[in-house]
């Protein structure tokens, strides 16, 4: 019965923790690419690019967009040229990068 409980607790712990590392791609968009992306994704003149309504999010691939975000753009691979500052590598862990993707691609997007 012990062996029970403690695999209902464990079961639950998990579908809370896959909860909580929805919400974390949000956070972290508000605490590392807000400043430049703006709090919707709605861009800054003259700093960055709107990320709502994209379609490199919109239509890219998962793993292109995550390059980015870990590796940043700069010189020739810049897209958008219009920006004086490139994209700066963003210092997250994968696990971070992959929040950070699903969030631009879904709820920043409704």
């Amino acid at each position: 019965m012990r062996n029970i409980i403690s695999l209902v607790a464990v079961i639950a712990a998990l579908a809370f923790t896959g909860s909580a590392l929805a919400a974390d791609g949000a956070a972290i968009f508000k605490a590392k690419c807000a400043a430049c992306h703006g709090q919707k994704g709605e861009g800054m003149k003259g700093m960055a690019p709107a990320q709502k309504g994209n379609k490199f999010l919109t239509e890219g691939k998962a793993e292109d967009i995550k390059k980015v975000i870990l590796e940043g753009r700069a010189g020739a691979a810049k897209k958008y040229k219009e920006y004086p500052i490139d994209m700066p590598k963003s210092g997250l862990s994968d696990a971070d990068a992959d929040a950070v993707v699903q969030f631009m691609q879904g709820d920043l997007q409704k």
